[in-house]
C-alpha cells in the first residue's frame, strides 16, 4: 500500500505534518463515486500552499460540486523529495493519497515565475510526461491559472490549457467540458478545442508560433476554428454573489499566514505602473459589509483563529474600512480576535481605522512607499506624498504600533542615487516620528524594516517594455542602500539580483524560454525560489546550451510595435492605454484615480464591468 510506504518515510523527514494530510475542515469525498477528479497543485512547499487564499477558494467551489472531487497535492521538500525518488514512491494527494496520474485534471496555480522548474518535478514524481504532446488520451488534462498565467508562453510546452483571470466559475465551467469529455470516447484534442470555447481558456496546442530573423516574434495565431483570436479573461463582477468557503482547513504545523484571510475587495483603481496586480486585476470590486461580517463569523467558528487579514490588493481602499473593523471588533469581541491590516496605502483613511483595533495586540504595519523621491514616485504614478507617509507614521506610532515594514524597489525606470539616498532619508524620518510621539502614548522596541527588492518589467503594465538593470547595476545599488542605511533602529533586505534577472526571463518570455525551462531541470533545478536551492550557475549552463540569450528578455527596451508574447490575451487592459502611461511616465507626470474619473483603460469597452468607467 502506497499509504505504509508513506508513513515508513515520514520520522525520517523534516517537517512531517507537509505529508500527513487529515486536516480540520478537510474535505476527502468518495473516490470511486466521483465523476471528475480534480487535483489541486501549488507548486512549492506546504506552509506556502495553505497560506494561499485562491487554492482555499477552488478547493471548496469543486467539492461543493456534486460530482467532482478535489484534493490538494504540494511540492515536496527535498528531503522527502529524495525519499520518494528512492523507494519509487510517486507524488500523492494529501486527502486520499493517490498518485497525481489517477486525477483526471491537474492544475497547477501559478504565482512566481521561479517555481515554474517545481512544475516539472511534480509532473515527473506524479508519472505525467512533461511535454503536452507527449501524452495521451489516458493522461490527466494538466491546466494552470494564477496571474503569470496572463504570460502563458514560458509553459506552453508543459500546460494542456491555461486559465486567464478570475476562476470560481471558470474552473467549474472547465471541469465540466473535461467531465463531459471523458465518456465520450472523443480523442484528447476534441477536449482542448472544447476548453478553448470557455472564456478565458488559452490552449497553447492550438496556436502556432513564428518568429523574425532578429528573435523577436512574428506571428501568433490559432491553427483551428475552434480557437479565437484572443482570450479575453474572465470576470467576476459580483464579489457577493461570488463564492467564498466558510471553513477552510487548519493545519497542524506552522504556515506562512496562519490566520483568517478575509478578501474585501478585488482590484485596484490606483494604477501603479510597476504593478501587475493592480492592472490585471481591474476593474475594483468590493464585498459588502454584511457578507464579510457573515464570512467572518463563519470562518472563526470553524477554524478557532484569533487573527484576521483583510487581504486586498490596497485594504485601506475599502469604502466602509472603518466600519467593518468596528462591525468585526464587536461581533468577535468575546473571542478576542485580532484584525491585520496588510497593503495599507499611505494617503488612505488610516487612524480612526488603527484606532478600532488597538483594543487588541498590535501587529506590524506595512507601508509601500516603493520610491525614495517624489519624482521617481511620480514617474511610477504611486500618488503619495512623503507626508502622507510621515503622518500615518504618526498615527500609527501615537496607536501604540512600534513596528512598521517600508517597502521600496530598486532599479525602476530613470532612478538615480539621489533617489536611492530618498529612501534613507526617508526612513531617519520616520524614526524621528517615533521620537516625536509622547513617551506615555508610543511603545517600546521601534523597529522600522526597510526591504528593497529589484524591479521585474512585467506584462500588461506600462513598464512591460522597459529593460531591467543588470545585475552588476543592481548589486551597486545595494551596496550604496547598505551604507546609507545605517542607521539605528532600521534594518535593511534586499533581494537576490540573480533570482530577479532569471524571474525577469520568464515574466517576459516566449516558447523558447520552455526548452531552457526543462534543460535546467534536467540539469537539477527545482525550488529555485529557495535561496539555497537556486542554481544560478546552472540555469547559465542552460541558456548556453539551449542557445537563448538571457538578455534578450530581460536587458531588451521593446518598441511600441513589437508583438508581445503575452499579446495572445485580453487582459481587459488595452495596449494603447498602457504605451500612454510609459510616456506619462517618462515625463514624470501623474495619472488620477480611477475613481475620481474614467482614465479610458480600455475596460469601458466591456460594458458593465466598471463601475468607474464614464
Amino acid at each position: 500500500m502506497i499509504s505504509d510506504k508513506i508513513e515508513a518515510l515520514l520520522e525520517k523527514v523534516q517537517k512531517a505534518p507537509r505529508y500527513t494530510g487529515g486536516e480540520m475542515n478537510t474535505v476527502l469525498k468518495p473516490w470511486e463515486s466521483a465523476k471528475l477528479r480534480f487535483a489541486f497543485c501549488f507548486p512549492d512547499t506546504y506552509e506556502v500552499a495553505m497560506s494561499h487564499l485562491g487554492m482555499k477558494i477552488l478547493y471548496a467551489v469543486i467539492n461543493e460540486q456534486p460530482t467532482q472531487l478535489c484534493e490538494r497535492v504540494c511540492m515536496p521538500w527535498v528531503d522527502m523529495l529524495a525519499l520518494m525518488e528512492q523507494e519509487n514512491i510517486p507524488l500523492f494527494s494529501l486527502e486520499s493519497r493517490r498518485a497525481l496520474s489517477e486525477f483526471d485534471v491537474v492544475g497547477f496555480t501559478l504565482q512566481y515565475e521561479m517555481s515554474y522548474t517545481n512544475i516539472l518535478a511534480m509532473l515527473k514524481l506524479g508519472g505525467i510526461p512533461l511535454l503536452r504532446e507527449q501524452r495521451s488520451d489516458s493522461d490527466p488534462i494538466v491546466v494552470a491559472g494564477g496571474p503569470c498565467a496572463f504570460n502563458p508562453e514560458p509553459l506552453a510546452d508543459f500546460i494542456d490549457a491555461f486559465m486567464v483571470g478570475d476562476g470560481e466559475e471558470q474552473i467549474i465551467e472547465l471541469n465540466n467540458v473535461i467531465e463531459a469529455w471523458k465518456g465520450s470516447g472523443k480523442p484528447r484534442i476534441e477536449c482542448l478545442k472544447a476548453l478553448a470555447g470557455v472564456r478565458g481558456v488559452y490552449v497553447p496546442a492550438l496556436y502556432d508560433v513564428t518568429y523574425n530573423e532578429d528573435g523577436t516574434l512574428a506571428s501568433m495565431k490559432p491553427n483551428c476554428p475552434e480557437a479565437p483570436e484572443r482570450v479575453l479573461k474572465a470576470i467576476i463582477t459580483d464579489l457577493d454573489k461570488a463564492y467564498y468557503p466558510l471553513e477552510i482547513p487548519v493545519p497542524y504545523t506552522e504556515i506562512i499566514h496562519d490566520r483568517i484571510m478575509l478578501e474585501i475587495m478585488r482590484g485596484c483603481t490606483r494604477g501603479c505602473r510597476f504593478c501587475q496586480a493592480g492592472m490585471l486585476y481591474r476593474p475594483v470590486r468590493e464585498r459588502s459589509l454584511e457578507r464579510l461580517v457573515e464570512i467572518a463569523q463563519s470562518l472563526e467558528s470553524a477554524t478557532g483563529y484569533e487573527e484576521i487579514s483583510l487581504s486586498s490588493l490596497s485594504s485601506g481602499d475599502y469604502t466602509c474600512l472603518a466600519e467593518l473593523i468596528r462591525a468585526l471588533m464587536k461581533r468577535l469581541e468575546s473571542q478576542r480576535v485580532s484584525i491585520s491590516l496588510p497593503s495599507l496605502r499611505l494617503d488612505s483613511v488610516l487612524k480612526e481605522s488603527l484606532e478600532a483595533t488597538q483594543k487588541e495586540r498590535k501587529t506590524s504595519l506595512t507601508f509601500a512607499p516603493e520610491a525614495g523621491t517624489q519624482r521617481l514616485r511620480d514617474v511610477i504614478n504611486k500618488g503619495i506624498t512623503e507626508d502622507d507617509l510621515l503622518e500615518k507614521a504618526r498615527d500609527a506610532f501615537a496607536g501604540g504600533w512600534s513596528s512598521v515594514k517600508l517597502y521600496f524597489m530598486m532599479g525602476l525606470p530613470t532612478e538615480t542615487t539621489e533617489d536611492l539616498d530618498g529612501i534613507a532619508d526617508l526612513a531617519r524620518k520616520v524614526v524621528s516620528a517615533y521620537f516625536e510621539t509622547p513617551k506615555g502614548q508610543r511603545a517600546k522596541g521601534l523597529r522600522v524594516t526597510c526591504s528593497a527588492s529589484v524591479f521585474v518589467p512585467k506584462p500588461f503594465t506600462p513598464f512591460q517594455w522597459e529593460p531591467q538593470d543588470t545585475i552588476d547595476m543592481v548589486q551597486e545599488k545595494q551596496r550604496h542602500l547598505w551604507e546609507v542605511l545605517k542607521i539605528k533602529g532600521v534594518t535593511f533586505n534586499y533581494h537576490e539580483s540573480n533570482l530577479s534577472f532569471l524571474e525577469a526571463c520568464f515574466a517576459r518570455g516566449d516558447r523558447r524560454m520552455g526548452k531552457v525551462l526543462l534543460r535546467a531541470f534536467e540539469k537539477g533545478c527545482i525550488l529555485d525560489g529557495w535561496s539555497e536551492q537556486f542554481k544560478y550557475d546552472t540555469w547559465m549552463e542552460a541558456f548556453a546550451e539551449t542557445g537563448v540569450d538571457p538578455a534578450f528578455y530581460a536587458y531588451r527596451r521593446r518598441e511600441k510595435d513589437e508583438l508581445l508574447p503575452w499579446d495572445i490575451i485580453d487582459s481587459g487592459i488595452s495596449k494603447e492605454f498602457l504605451w500612454r502611461e510609459k510616456e506619462k511616465s517618462d515625463r514624470a507626470e501623474t495619472t488620477r484615480d480611477c475613481r475620481q474619473g474614467c482614465n479610458g483603460c480600455g475596460l469601458q469597452r466591456m460594458k458593465g464591468v466598471c463601475s468607474f468607467c464614464g
